[in-house]
């Protein structure tokens, strides 16, 4: 960054590349108003929105400094001058960015777009680097002077708090990572595995027997779980083989199903094994909600409510039930949607019709006993493995569910999936896959003899309990809320529907679990509605693929 230093005009452009700041064919200098003299009068300090001509030269002013490799004086025009500085100098000295041109473009209001083009060098070795990204411009709390707002995504858009850039020879070798059938997994061809196979390569690539390249990476992020991600590779290495439990036909599936909605996730598992056949996710943030999501679950709960109903001898799938269209609880009443009612009906109708009442009225004599607020936690965690955070897929963070105990309304919200009860996508996978399966197997995206790490267990489901909940599900599936998106699916199938209303956003989110063709699987859209609107086609597009 302080060799080849330039500035032009391209095409009526502005092109900052060196010392001076042009702009519209005039010079600019960096920096602010300037100090008063012994007999000059302090200017007062500016209030309000950062004028058009304040925006243009606080960001040609940054642009110029940062073009050079002077963090010290590109961060003072920023907000937040210490971590600035950090990310700035990180950028030249860690991650050895030279030759840099920044570009930007027209603003929209204080916001200013811009593109950078650099290079990177690394003993001997060098690699272009080019993105785009953008700053915006407030007034300064305090000196009231027009001030880059600080975020590390100004210097890279992919950059997070805590993050840095960092070249250099790779602290993991390069892994090779394959299906179970032994075909290549790359980013390219999946692009919702990036977070895995960076997860996979950070736990487990000094164990495949591969070389490091020379990278440059996003390191950092406060969290010792958070693995590197690679952003250019200079010199590569020599990849070690690593065997997974994905399925390259069921994760190609789901990649398609989920760019159907935005902010949506799915996870598909094999019962009989727990072994993870796919994941995916469409999401503008790039988080893996698939795996780490920490959301209410809404009616998909009921798998787990209509458990604790039949363990707890308060119900069955073949007994009657009360669906009205309310049920009070503790002065709180709540409802079926709009208001339906089911006369004379089983819990199994109940189940398929996503009758919220009856997965309530029938818990209530549970409160006599002392354990309604504790009943479904128990449920969770002795069957289907939930709520303990012992899950250990291989080398990939998740989230394994959480259903605290409860008292007053919020108990009989948790039974219909509302309230403190939090799940994800593979959770939910999870749920549909113990019930074909009679079991709980842990879900597993490596083999567990590659590190012979210790899985969680949970005890079988007793009884006739597994031959009820597939009776339910079933129901759902054939001629309740699920049939639509389930047509398609081959057989023995079962499905529930979900939809959660989360922080009072404009619309539920939506959810769909179901196992069908070998396979389990749970989406979620959010934001996406009914759970048979969205997050239901998600799920059978997977499942048709197992």
């Amino acid at each position: 960054m302080r060799s080849g230093a330039k500035a032009a005009i391209i095409g009526g452009v502005f092109v900052v590349v060196g010392t001076g700041v042009v702009y519209g064919g005039y010079q600019v200098l960096a920096g602010d108003d300037s100090s008063p003299g012994p007999h000059t009068k302090a200017a007062p300090v500016r209030t309000g929105p950062p004028r058009a001509d304040e925006i243009t030269k606080t960001a040609q002013a940054f642009f110029d400094a940062w073009s050079k490799g002077d963090a010290t004086a590109a961060s003072a025009l920023t907000n937040n001058n210490a971590a600035a500085q950090t990310v700035l100098a990180a950028f030249h000295d860690e991650a050895h960015v030279d030759k840099v041109t920044i570009t930007p473009g027209t603003a929209t209001g204080a916001t200013v777009p811009y593109t950078v083009k650099a290079e990177v060098a690394y003993e001997g070795k060098t690699a272009p680097l080019a993105y785009s990204s953008q700053l915006t411009v407030v007034r300064g709390v305090t000196t009231g002077k027009a001030l880059v707002d600080w975020q590390p995504a100004v210097v890279h858009p992919k950059l997070k708090a805590g993050q840095k850039l960092v070249t250099g020879a790779a602290k993991n070798p390069e892994i090779e990572a394959v299906d179970h059938r032994g075909r290549v997994l790359t980013k390219e061809k999946y692009p919702s595995l990036g977070v895995v196979l960076d997860a996979l390569r950070q736990k487990y690539g000094a164990k495949a027997d591969g070389t490091p390249g020379v990278e440059t990476w996003i390191e950092g992020g406060g969290a010792d779980s958070t693995p590197n991600q690679t952003l250019l590779t200079l010199a590569k290495g020599r990849p070690g083989k690593l065997t997974t439990t994905l399925d390259a036909d069921v994760q190609a599936a789901a990649e398609q199903a989920v760019k159907q909605f935005a902010e949506s996730s799915v996870v598909a598992i094999e019962p009989t094994s727990g072994a993870i056949r796919a994941v995916a996710d469409n999401r503008k943030d790039g988080f893996p909600a698939s795996l780490q999501a920490a959301i209410a679950p809404g009616s998909t709960m009921k798998i787990i409510t209509g458990a604790m109903i039949i363990e707890n001898g308060v119900g069955g799938a073949n007994q009657q039930v009360e669906c009205p269209a309310t049920v009070p609880w503790e002065g709180y009443v709540f409802h079926n949607l709009k208001d339906f009612t089911i006369p004379h009906g089983t819990l199994t109708d109940a189940f398929a019709q996503s009758c919220n009442t009856a997965f309530i009225k029938p818990v209530k004599p549970l409160t006599g006993k002392g354990v309604a607020g504790t009943a479904l936690g128990r449920t969770a965690r002795d069957y289907f493995g939930l709520g303990q955070n012992n899950w250990k897929l291989g080398g990939v963070k998740s989230f394994d569910g959480s259903v605290p105990e409860s008292s007053g309304v919020e108990t009989a919200a948790s039974y219909i999936g509302q309230g403190k009860v939090q799940m994800s996508p593979l959770d939910l996978a999870s749920v549909s896959a113990t019930v074909i399966n009679g079991r709980f197997l842990q879900p597993v995206i490596v083999p567990k003899d590659l590190d012979g790490r210790e899985l969680a267990t949970a005890k079988p489901l007793p009884g006739s309990m597994a031959a009820q909940l597939q009776q339910m599900m079933h129901a759902a599936a054939v001629n309740g809320t699920a049939v639509k998106a389930m047509a398609g699916v081959p057989g023995p199938k079962g499905a529930k529907t979900g939809s959660a209303e989360v922080d009072q956003q404009g619309k539920s989110n939506s959810w769909f679990t179901g196992y069908g063709n070998g396979l389990a699987a749970a989406a979620l859209v959010q934001s996406g509605g009914h759970g048979g609107d969205a997050a239901g086609p998600i799920v059978a597009r997977v499942l048709r693929a197992g």
